[in-house]
């Protein structure tokens, strides 16, 4: 397959027209026609179809264009890059985020990134659903805890811990005599157990054992959290979403839940070279967090 007539049709399909297309890139609207007929032919299949005055991707086409334009996008970004020989960071970056990591720390690092590298088209989608980062589109996705996924490389940049917090007037339960559970009012999250314990560790206390009796269930750790503050029971709740809460005396700490420890992960395509803006952006966050642990800003 001709990759300059691949790139000609993926330009073609992206700007939704060769005129267009041509009058963003400067290449003549006659090239691009040829390029895109060339294409056509040694395919042997149209890719797409010609009004009097608009075009549409035929689904051969849409097919085509969804699985080269990402890979033709690295290539021309690594020849970039052989090029100028410095590697300036350009184009577009999407970036998927759960939602507590992307509300609590991207906005402040995106915007020094954004500051740093003006050439970088920076978007970033908060969501907890696991996305492809190929067929969702995403130069970099960012897990918790990530199962291993031979399709997906990348670094561990974080490490965080799960804390029991509780409104500040809310009295901290002792441990019961016999080891068994205290129960304790709390809001949990909908995927919850029914039968789940918390086992918390405080110091060189004597883990306690507690049973969350729900007052609530909510669907998102932004608002279990807005529900403890507001005073409707304890919850367990990472620190990096409640460092801040805990530090101004608006949340009690009773401890640390006891587990291993979460570990926040940036991760890619193996597939996909390692461009210049990823490996700008991964920079950026790492510089974030140079102890590898989350502290609220000043």
């Amino acid at each position: 397959m001709n990759l300059d007539a691949l790139s000609a049709f993926n330009l073609v399909a992206a700007y939704g027209g060769f005129g267009r297309a041509s009058r963003v890139t400067g290449r003549p609207k006659a090239t691009l026609s040829r390029r895109v007929a060339e294409l056509e032919q040694s395919l042997g299949v149209r890719l797409i179809e010609r009004g009097a005055h608009s075009l549409r991707l035929t689904d051969e086409g849409r097919a085509l264009h969804a699985r080269t334009e990402g890979p033709l996008s690295e290539i021309a970004e690594a020849g970039e890059a052989v090029i100028l020989g410095a590697s300036t960071p350009r184009g577009r970056l999407r970036v998927s985020a759960p939602v507590v990591f992307a509300h609590v720390a991207l906005p402040r690092i995106g915007a020094r990134f954004a500051r740093a590298y003006p050439e970088v088209q920076l978007e970033i989608v908060a969501e907890d659903r696991k996305v492809d980062p190929v067929e969702d589109g995403y130069d970099l996705v960012i897990r918790v805890d990530p199962a291993p996924d031979e399709r997906l490389v990348g670094r561990r940049f974080l490490n965080d811990e799960r804390l029991i917090v509780a409104p500040a007037d809310m009295a901290r339960p002792a441990p019961m005599d016999d080891g068994g559970a205290r129960a304790v009012k709390a809001v949990l999250l909908g995927t919850a157990a029914p039968d789940i314990v918390w086992r918390m560790r405080a110091g060189t206390e004597t883990e306690i054992v507690l049973g969350p009796e729900p007052v609530m269930r909510l669907s998102s750790l932004l608002m279990v959290r807005d529900a403890v503050l507001a005073g409707a029971g304890a919850a367990v709740l990472p620190r990096l979403l409640v460092a801040d809460d805990i530090a101004s005396g608006r949340l009690a700490c009773w401890g640390t839940h006891a587990g291993p420890p979460v570990e926040i992960w940036a991760l890619q395509s193996a597939r996909r070279l390692v461009g210049a803006k990823v490996r700008a952006f991964l920079d950026a966050v790492e510089r974030a967090f140079p102890e590898r642990i989350f502290v609220p800003p000043a």
